[in-house]
């Protein structure tokens, strides 16, 4: 989870007042789409960070962006962070938002890295695999990855599993550069 406590405390508040108003799907959904923004455009995170940029030029800017495409009660918290010199923090509060929705719904997020897409069967494997080392649901992102030559590596959390064809022939490499050679005395 990102470490601040102040992005912590406002996503916390955004979370307890979107289940106090039964909107938290709907706020779940927005801060996905304001956190994919702010992963893709350098250059919007950059204008929230700018203190050249002045508060009601920003939230113009933020209006034109977000005012049709999230719900009110998400769009009116963005304007209080904003009002009170907190979007630089915008980013880092979403994905705060993020995790702590899924923490409230007990989905725990995955990854597998393979070198060809899962198929059906497969996928159900590594799911279970993933939900027998928690009581939770699972969210399984998927990446291809060529450079791992064959195998997988599951992510859970801190979680690491490395069963590619690449560790295994680096830990074989280490082993034949190791000196076995024993001088006899």
């Amino acid at each position: 989870m990102v470490a601040s406590k102040i992005t912590n405390r406002y996503a916390k508040s955004l979370l307890d007042l979107a289940i106090e108003k039964n909107q938290l799907n709907d706020c779940y959904n927005d801060l996905i789409n304001v956190e994919k923004v702010c992963s893709e455009s350098s250059d919007f995170t950059m204008m929230l960070k700018s203190p050249i940029v002045n508060t009601s030029k920003k939230l113009t800017i933020l209006n034109s962006i977000f005012k049709k495409r999230i719900s009110k009660l998400t769009f009116s918290f963005i304007e209080i962070i904003t009002k009170k010199k907190r979007e630089p923090l915008l980013h880092a509060i979403s994905k705060n938002f993020l995790e702590l929705y899924k923490e409230h719904h007990k989905i725990i997020s995955a990854s597998v890295t393979t070198t060809i897409p899962l198929d059906k069967d497969l996928r159900n494997k590594i799911v279970s695999f993933v939900k027998n080392s928690s009581d939770s649901k699972v969210e399984l992102d998927e990446k291809i990855n060529e450079d791992i030559l064959g195998g997988a590596i599951i992510k859970i959390g801190d979680f690491q599993l490395d069963n590619s064809v690449k560790k295994q022939l680096n830990e074989l490499k280490n082993t034949y550069n190791k000196n076995l050679f024993t001088k006899n005395l």
